[in-house]
């Protein structure tokens, strides 16, 4: 017997050091040591003066938190987070409700015409965002939305894209649930809500993170839409402290650190669920 256990044990030792374990885990480290360096050097750079600034050490000579104080105390910016606050959580809440209601509709429901509506929704994904700000700006004023959350929301409130995604996890979701449900008397909208709804939450987390994470470091068109300073969501806040006569680099990378504690949350509270739609989407292929 003893022979055995030792022969099984070192097999699993073998195993456990095959060249091509070793090899992935090395390329895993270096790619995640490349992605992870920019973040370190934010953090780091944050917490150094002005004068400290372009020195490339990863640790600080005398590391201090002024700099947090500072942006903190600054009331612009606790707006500018608040602006960003309000306009990823709205845009992304528009998002999870109307793009599932469509991907459920498209996928659900015979009516004629249907792919010809699908097509249309998805062949807006082949058009540059450049090419819409021209048709977005002037909607916005007519609309009289200029320099208002409406104007800087208004055209992400729906996307193509999640319109696709939720069509395509509300197809694996089984018709004898819908129909048990019609029996019961539930009406349609009920049925979406109570019913479909809980069977594509991956889905729909990882739409939200998408969303999120999109408004929140939207740059190009608030600036675009925007004329205050009341109105500057983080990303064209953070833009102003660089100025003709120098960029105050450690203010910027203060607010940026500052800028990323609400999508790792974000992040963290989903995770799990887009972990579990990777592994139902395997287990179905």
């Amino acid at each position: 017997m003893t022979p055995q256990i030792t022969l099984s044990g070192a097999r699993s030792s073998h195993t456990a050091f095959r060249p091509s374990r070793i090899v992935s885990w090395t390329l895993l480290f270096l790619g995640g040591l490349v992605m992870v360096t920019p973040i370190l050097f934010m953090l780091s750079t944050s917490l150094k003066d002005a004068s400290q600034v372009y020195d490339l050490k990863l640790i600080p000579a005398s590391p201090s938190l002024d700099n947090y104080w500072t942006v903190l105390s600054d009331g612009r910016f606790l707006r500018w987070f608040l602006n960003s606050l309000v306009v990823a959580v709205a845009v992304t809440v528009s998002n999870v409700f109307f793009d599932s209601l469509v991907g459920y509709t498209l996928a659900k429901f015979r009516f004629r015409g249907r792919y010809v509506v699908f097509i249309a929704i998805l062949s807006t994904l082949m058009i540059p965002t450049e090419m819409l700000v021209i048709p977005w700006y002037l909607m916005a004023s007519t609309f009289g939305w200029i320099d208002s959350y409406w104007g800087i929301m208004f055209p992400g409130m729906m996307t193509a894209f999640g319109t696709f995604l939720m069509k395509q996890f509300f197809e694996t979701v089984p018709d004898e649930f819908l129909e048990a449900a019609r029996i019961d008397g539930l009406n349609e909208f009920t049925i979406w809500w109570r019913v479909a709804m809980p069977l594509v939450t991956p889905a729909l987390s990882a739409l939200a993170i998408f969303t999120f994470l999109g408004n929140w470091t939207a740059f190009f068109w608030p600036l675009i839409v925007t004329n205050s300073r009341e109105l500057y969501t983080l990303p064209i806040g953070l833009s102003s402290f660089a100025v003709e006569q120098a960029i105050q680099w450690e203010m910027i990378m203060t607010g940026a650190s500052l800028a990323t504690i609400p999508t790792l949350l974000v992040f963290l509270l989903l995770q799990r669920y887009i972990v579990r739609g990777v592994m139902l989407a395997g287990l179905k292929g």
